[in-house]
């Protein structure tokens, strides 16, 4: 994941939790409900601001596990 879609993840988490807190959410239902509409809202902005959509960011090269796999393996050859 590249800066801007990190950015974007933490912006809406950020905006998430506040409001989870703000609004004194207690079950399951209505945060899921928050989740949804905040990051309609991410999205939203998103657009208006002419950035590019997550779905439309570059895939990075490697997978986590290809990765992972790769740092298993020279783990076992240090």
């Amino acid at each position: 994941m590249g800066s801007e879609e990190l950015a974007d993840n933490i912006f809406r988490i950020a905006q998430t939790d506040a409001k989870l807190k703000r609004d004194n959410v207690d079950n399951e239902y209505t945060a899921n409900s928050v989740h949804y509409e905040v990051g309609r809202e991410v999205r939203e902005s998103i657009k208006r601001l002419g950035g590019t959509m997550p779905e439309d960011l570059p895939a990075p090269d490697k997978s986590l596990k290809e990765l992972e796999k790769e740092s298993d393996r020279e783990k076992i050859l240090w």
